[in-house]
């Protein structure tokens, strides 16, 4: 019987368990659902399934390299604590020298990938049984550069960003512009790559709020001088969130582009990751925990 990504998607959203224990489990039972997860209680895979339930937003970013490729990944773990543990740390070492080996082409690829005996996602299981806590491999990029061009690296506070940046270049042109990347975190390499939608949009949003400040003048500007205001506020945006329009981390007197074409480089791309980022965090209202806990 074949066993669909939708059957095991749905497993592991009942059980808590891996990817790969899951179509596991699918086989051994032909797909019967209910079946299913009785297995894998059986085995005591599903045991893991409220560790895994809980947001795991803390942890390390990391990249490694070998030639022209670069891999960067970010392993989260539940707590700050536990990211600055040595065996979590080691762990995310391991993972990295596994993602050499299998040059994974996204983040699945990459739990399933077996190294030294098992997979990526069985080892990462092993880890939150061990350590405690949710330990999730949340992101996988592998980044391919040309002979002629430079990886620049650069990892802030022990692993809480890593930006990664090629350069048509020297080494240190474009280290630089990995210490940039990771500070002012541009949205687009130039204007060139924004889109026209998002101009066409923060354009008009510009535009009503300028009408809107417009009204409220003593003398109301004529509608040409508007325009024109609403023109240099976009640029000024755009100049925020390009990268090769921003004001140079280590020189505030340069543009990006200006920086690079002096040191006779060319910026190829940029990549940058940062711990946790696009995850919702849970507050937790610890007032009402304990209140709970006196009623019960």
């Amino acid at each position: 019987m074949e066993i669909t990504a939708k059957q095991v998607k749905e497993l592991r959203e009942l059980t808590g368990a891996g990817m790969m224990d899951c179509k596991k489990a699918l086989v051994e039972t032909n797909g019967d659902m209910e079946k299913a997860v009785v297995y894998l209680r059986e085995k005591g895979i599903a045991s893991a399934a409220k560790k895994v339930s809980r947001i795991a937003a803390e942890g390390l970013v990391n990249v490694v390299f070998e030639g022209n490729i670069a891999i960067l990944y970010e392993v989260n773990s539940e707590t700050d604590f536990v990211a600055k543990n040595e065996r979590f740390l080691t762990l995310v070492e391991s993972i990295g020298e596994a993602l050499l080996k299998l040059m994974p082409e996204s983040t699945e690829a990459a739990l399933a990938g077996t190294y030294k005996g098992k997979t990526i996602e069985e080892t990462l299981k092993e880890a939150t049984a061990s350590i405690g806590e949710n330990i999730q491999l949340r992101r996988v990029t592998k980044v391919v550069k040309k002979d002629d061009e430079t990886f620049g690296y650069y990892i802030h506070m022990g692993g809480s960003i890593v930006a990664l940046t090629i350069v048509k270049g020297d080494e240190e042109v474009a280290k630089n512009i990995a210490m940039h990347v990771a500070a002012l975190n541009p949205r687009y390499l130039s204007r060139e790559d924004v889109e026209q939608s998002f101009i066409d949009s923060e354009k008009q949003i510009l535009l009503n709020q300028a009408l809107e400040q417009n009204k409220h003048e003593a003398k109301p500007k004529p509608e040409n001088i508007i325009e024109r205001i609403v023109e240099g506020r976009l640029n000024k945006q755009l100049e925020e969130i390009c990268l090769l329009e921003q004001a140079y981390v280590k020189d505030g007197d340069l543009k990006v582009k200006q920086y690079v074409k002096n040191e006779n480089a060319t910026i190829t791309n940029y990549y940058r990751l940062a711990v946790g980022e696009g995850i919702e965090k849970r507050q937790e209202d610890f007032a009402a925990e304990v209140s709970g806990q006196i009623k019960a």
